[in-house]
C-alpha cells in the first residue's frame, strides 16, 4: 500500500485489500466490493523503515 498509494494502514486493516490484490478473494460477476483502511495502530517507526 504505501508503496504504491502512499496509504499507511495497519496489518488488519490492509488484510482485505491484500486478498483482492493476491486473488485469494474473486468477486463474483456484479458482486460490489468495499474496502475500509485503517491505521490506528500503525507503528510510525516501523512504517519508516519499512519506507526505507
Amino acid at each position: 500500500l504505501w508503496q504504491d498509494f502512499r496509504l499507511a494502514s495497519e496489518p488488519g486493516g490492509a488484510a482485505a485489500f491484500a486478498a483482492i490484490l493476491s486473488g485469494a478473494y474473486v468477486p463474483s460477476p456484479g458482486e460490489r466490493v468495499g474496502i475500509l483502511l485503517c491505521g490506528g495502530n500503525v507503528d510510525l517507526a516501523k512504517l519508516a523503515e519499512a519506507a526505507a
